[in-house]
């Protein structure tokens, strides 16, 4: 149940700026605000500019309800530390006490304000560092993916209901919903979730950064390319064949859009077991990308040993939602004729600007193919597949004739588990591990 004490916290970042708010909310708030104003009253909606408790000259505004969904007052002063700090403490003296780190989101989600989803989305939003990151908060916390999640639900409940009113009237062998039309019910209830569940990849691509996978034979560049795209020394380069034996990860931002570049060991057979182990991470690489560089000397032909890796590579990927690029680095040395593909030179930083446009287009097109509603949260990609399980169950049992009575306890399941997305089933546990991740004063 929401709490009904106020909570004060300091809700910009730590450290010294320009300007600084400390936030209070609750049902206490307006009246110990007024303790340390030196105005008499404040206007609903209205910044009034005014002294705090002799500290400072700022801005107070009062929402009787505020983004908690309790009354809340924000003072916006200046960002020495000194003010934010005897500021806050002041309205601590005063009867309010310090809120735990995403207290004013959990009480504007307990107080109906948000569904669970948006105030997760909250976080998503702040943390955000990219256009496409800020996108998809955006789109989750506007309440598009909570729309079609209630959607889901309300049709969930009415085929719950039909099932659980025949159970009513079992004496009389009543049937109030056709079979048939239940299985339509049923199907196009999966196709719902299905697709959710298959945007997850995308919508996890554009939160956690599109991931792209270096491969190729040893001495081919690999290490060289992602230190000219990272512009940074950042993998150890060698003329050494093996050099490097583990996955080396970092994050580039291109054109608004997050990359993650696995720099990978070189694709030989070997009997050394660390080198036969970083083999198989650069399988597993490949197969988790979006996007495959193949990585060969331009200054070697192009003959059946680059063709049997190229199709060693693809037959061990699903490559149904994957992009393979061929890379030919090296081109300052001396080459025959002008291969298909990427031509480079990480080495001289040559072609490198055409190969990050290259990349950024890429990936647009990928996420363009998914521009609808995306799931990028793992924690409802858990339950939704929790809920096409029960579903799968539902399906089963209406076509195989099983008892009402065992079918309504599958669509339970499902609405259990649809509901600890949205919120209407939620334990404290998983409450305080959403909420323990956001900032003090959010």
């Amino acid at each position: 149940m929401p709490s009904n004490d106020t909570i004060a916290a300091i809700a910009t970042p730590a450290g010294v700026g320009g300007v600084a708010m400390v936030r209070m909310s609750g049902a206490d708030a307006l009246t110990i605000a007024l303790k340390h104003l030196s105005v008499g009253s404040l206007q609903p909606h209205r910044a009034i500019h005014c002294r705090f408790a002799d500290l400072d000259d700022g801005i107070a505004t009062y929402y009787p309800r505020g983004y908690t969904g309790d009354p809340t007052v924000e003072f916006t002063c200046h960002g020495s530390l000194y003010v934010q700090q005897a500021l806050l403490q002041a309205l601590l003296d005063s009867g309010a006490r310090l809120a735990e780190p995403g207290e004013f989101t959990r009480r504007a989600f307990l107080n109906g304000r948000l569904n669970l989803s948006q105030a997760e989305a909250v976080a998503d939003l702040i943390d955000a560092v990219t256009p496409a990151q800020h996108r998809l908060a955006v789109s989750q916390l506007r309440g598009g993916y909570a729309r079609q999640l209630a959607e889901l639900r309300a049709r969930l409940v009415e085929l719950t209901a039909l099932l659980e009113l025949e159970l009513d009237f079992s004496q009389e062998d009543v049937e109030f919903a056709d079979r048939s039309e239940l299985n339509a019910l049923v199907h196009s209830l999966q196709h719902t979730v299905g697709s959710l569940t298959a945007s997850f990849k995308t919508g996890q691509a554009l939160k956690r950064g599109i991931a792209v996978a270096i491969v190729g034979r040893p001495n081919a560049g690999k290490s060289s390319l992602l230190n000219a795209l990272l512009q940074d020394e950042r993998a150890i380069v060698s003329d050494i064949p093996g050099t490097t034996r583990d996955t080396i990860e970092e994050l580039l931002t291109l054109d608004g859009l997050t990359f993650r570049f696995i720099d990978t060991a070189g694709l030989r057979e070997s009997a050394d077991p660390i080198e036969a182990l970083g083999l198989e991470r650069s399988i597993k690489a490949a197969q988790q990308a979006h996007i495959i560089l193949f990585v060969r000397n331009i200054a070697d032909p192009f003959d059946n040993q680059a063709t049997d890796d190229i199709a060693s590579i693809t037959a061990r990927c699903d490559m149904s939602e994957k992009h393979l690029l061929v890379v030919h680095n090296k081109c300052d040395l001396p080459h025959q004729g002008t291969p298909q593909g990427l031509i480079v030179s990480a080495k001289e930083h040559l072609g490198i600007e055409e190969m990050k446009k290259t990349l950024a287009q890429v990936a647009k097109e990928y996420a363009g193919q998914n521009s609808g509603i995306l799931l990028a949260n793992a924690r409802h990609y858990d339950a939704l597949l929790r809920v096409a399980d029960s579903l799968r169950h539902v399906a089963e049992g209406l076509e195989g004739g099983m008892p009402t009575d065992l079918v309504a306890v599958d669509l339970r399941d499902a609405l259990y588990h649809l509901g600890t997305i949205t919120g209407e089933v939620t334990g404290d546990e998983v409450l305080s591990t959403i909420f323990g991740r956001f900032c003090i004063g959010k």
